[in-house]
């Protein structure tokens, strides 16, 4: 074949685009669109539910924390106590603040309370 042959071959018809064709393209791309809202409408809820869980649990643990440490203050005062009232004890001084106290009465209630506490739970 020559040069000449391909030009003067008439050029090969293409079909034309119809309507239908843009109309099924327009179809894929909406659905394609609707998908990715859909999608991202799932994702944004996701993470605001997490994000919600997370402060939840934030404030949940803050509450938990501010008790144990008042607990650990009421401890702390009660461990004082008891050191205190076993130095006085233990020196057996007539001018201790404890002077009065019956030490074995006092124990004797921790006993009970324990023993109430362990009973109790």
């Amino acid at each position: 074949m020559l040069l000449d042959d391909f030009t003067s071959m008439p050029p090969e018809k293409r079909p034309k685009r119809g309507l239908s064709d843009a109309d099924d393209e327009d179809d894929d791309y909406r659905k394609r669109r609707d998908r990715n809202n859909e999608a991202v409408k799932k994702s944004r809820f996701k993470s605001k539910q997490r994000t919600q869980e997370t402060f939840t649990r934030v404030n949940k643990l803050k509450a938990e924390n501010q008790m144990l440490e008042e607990k650990v203050k009421t401890l702390t005062k009660d461990l004082q106590f008891l050191k205190d009232l076993f130095l006085e004890y233990a020196s057996n001084s007539q001018n201790s603040k404890f002077a009065g106290l019956d030490l074995e009465k006092l124990l004797e209630d921790v006993q009970d309370d324990k023993k109430v506490g362990k009973s109790g739970k």
